[in-house]
């Protein structure tokens, strides 16, 4: 094998890496749909947390009422702002960086996390501006 018959191969490996890492699924998160996700919201309503891990600027076109906004790009340095012992909601534009915040939290011990398949462009529900 020549030097760019390996290199092609290790660029390859990386690229499936990248897109599994970014597309697999988040052991024991909850997938919800915007009515599942307002339903278990509205019964777990004392005992949960509802995180908007967009960026401030992108709350400013709505947010769900009750979220606290802690974008995926400092939530590593504010893990101690959310509780462990509660069930965690998530969501943000599309459903990809709930889910990249859920692996994170994961991996971080917190184990009740759900997110909102599809994002806040999926939400059905009331929005504030």
């Amino acid at each position: 094998m020549d030097s760019n018959m390996i290199f092609n191969l290790v660029a390859l490996g990386f690229i499936i890496w990248f897109f599994y890492s970014r597309f697999a699924g988040v052991k024991g998160l909850r997938n919800l749909s915007s009515e599942q996700f307002q339903e278990a919201m509205a019964a777990d309503k004392d005992k949960s947390v509802l995180i908007d891990v967009r960026e401030p600027g992108e709350m400013k076109q709505g947010y769900i009422p009750g979220a606290v906004n802690i974008p995926l790009s400092s939530m590593g340095k504010r893990l101690s702002e959310i509780p462990k012992d509660r069930q965690i909601y998530l969501y943000c534009r599309s459903g990809m960086r709930s889910k990249q915040a859920a692996r994170m939290l994961r991996k971080n011990g917190f184990s009740e996390l759900s997110h909102l398949k599809g994002g806040i462009m999926s939400w059905r529900g009331k929005q504030t501006q």
